[in-house]
């Protein structure tokens, strides 16, 4: 039931998903086709399949099919036979009220190492005096963990904690408990690189708000993307799978900055590339020695602390980060540029899943030096369409859309989640 859910497509072939994969998005990008032509006039508009107006590319695979997460997040909750400290995943709705937690064992996408981290963990809170916090206003005091592991084989586990009114010192006991029992308990098996642990009474809590505080180990894990080193914190935001993510970055790469001899010497193209919602500035980093100037923008100070650290440890001297909102820093650099004339400017963005801030599209779409925009969307069906169309469209001075439209010249789907429905779409934008 569980596999179901979190993995629903594990039944069928890798070709079949594939082949699922490419029609959903073929569907989802005839709407974007539709509105260029004409045909739909809202986003409300009845989907109709509308002849493709662009080339969409076959999806590229994943290198690796199962146990690919290098990152995964456990619950707490109960469990089929009632247990309130059952680790796991969710089954079942909130609105139903028949939500249970079921350990994640069995599923293709989730690496040994993860499930055991689990496993151990939940045989903690069990041995634990402390109660599990299931509602926050119901008191209880463990939350879910995180585990992310690389392709060395390190292992960080993030444990989170509501303190409810207990005292710091009442917290430094459990803690205690938590690190002797990963560290010489039986907890140990799972040989754990770095321990982290947040006191938070929030469901999200950023570095910031409440410091992530080591109990043990390195306080980071680092990654290999084609052939540069990335530091990963408990915090930042890394592809969940590594051997899809080099896939995805050398796709973006090619398709930001053209290199006509692919395969052979490294071309300068020179100019800018303005990497939006850089996270750790991995695509910045991987396409540096292609242009003159990166600058990345970001809105987590962690991930631009990552992004620069990284930088430097790839001796990446051409890429600066900037910490804000995309859409409030934007503007100043696009003028800097414009009275810079630093060559053609392309950009590559990849937001979250709630798409760009109108005011990023309108400073993207309104600066004439960008020629290429290259989106990375997880989710091109919610309000990455509406950017899209934004991106688009005849100009609307009342929407201060001034500047030339771009026209989506290429849609190229990377799979970065086997055995689910999703994937990652990279769609060039051209004017």
């Amino acid at each position: 039931m569980l596999a179901g859910v979190v993995t629903p497509l594990w039944r069928l072939s890798y070709d079949e998903q594939l082949e699922l994969k490419l029609k959903r998005q073929e569907r989802i990008l005839s709407q974007l086709s539709g509105y260029l032509s004409g045909e739909l006039q809202s986003q409300s508009s009845l989907p109709v399949r509308t002849k493709l107006s662009f080339p969409v590319l076959p999806v590229l695979p994943s290198p690796v099919r199962d146990g690919y997460r290098n990152k995964s997040t456990f619950s707490v909750n109960r469990g089929v036979d009632g247990n309130p400290k059952t680790v796991g995943f969710y089954v079942g709705t909130w609105k139903k009220g028949n939500i249970v937690c079921v350990n994640g064992d069995h599923l293709l996408n989730m690496p040994e190492k993860h499930t055991r981290v689990a496993r151990c963990y939940q045989d903690f809170i069990r041995l634990s005096s402390l109660e599990p916090c299931l509602l926050f206003h119901t008191g209880g005091h463990w939350r879910e963990v995180t585990v992310r592991t690389n392709a060395e084989g390190h292992t960080m586990a993030i444990v989170y904690f509501h303190p409810q009114t207990l005292t710091q010192e009442e917290v430094a006991v459990h803690k205690a408990e938590l690190l002797d029992y990963f560290t010489r308990g039986p907890g140990s098996v799972c040989q754990l690189y770095s321990l982290f642990f947040q006191e938070s009474a929030m469901t999200r809590c950023t570095h910031e708000q409440s410091p992530y505080q080591l109990l043990h180990g390195q306080p980071h894990i680092y990654e290999e993307l084609l052939g540069f080193k990335f530091r990963i914190s408990a915090d930042a935001f890394f592809q969940v799978n590594q051997a899809a993510a080099e896939v995805l970055y050398s796709t973006v790469r090619q398709l930001c900055i053209p290199n006509p001899e692919e395969g052979g010497e490294r071309t300068q193209f020179g100019g800018t590339l303005l990497d939006v919602c850089c996270g750790t500035g991995a695509i910045g980093i991987i396409t540096s020695p292609r242009v003159d100037r990166i600058i990345g923008i970001e809105l987590i100070e962690q991930a631009v602390e990552d992004a620069r650290h990284n930088a430097a440890l790839n001796n990446v001297l051409n890429c600066e980060f900037i910490p804000g909102k995309a859409e409030v820093a934007l503007p100043g650099v696009m003028s800097q540029l414009s009275s810079a004339g630093g060559g053609p400017v392309a950009a590559v963005v990849n937001p979250a899943r709630a798409g760009l801030h109108y005011r990023v599209v309108r400073a993207l779409r309104n600066q004439p030096n960008i020629r290429r925009l290259v989106y990375v969307s997880c989710k091109p069906d919610g309000d990455a369409m509406r950017n899209f169309r934004e991106l688009c469209c005849a100009p609307d001075p009342k929407k201060k859309l001034t500047g030339e439209a771009f026209s989506p010249t290429l849609a190229v789907p990377v799979d970065m989640f086997p055995h689910t429905p999703h994937c990652e779409l990279v769609l060039l934008f051209e004017r």
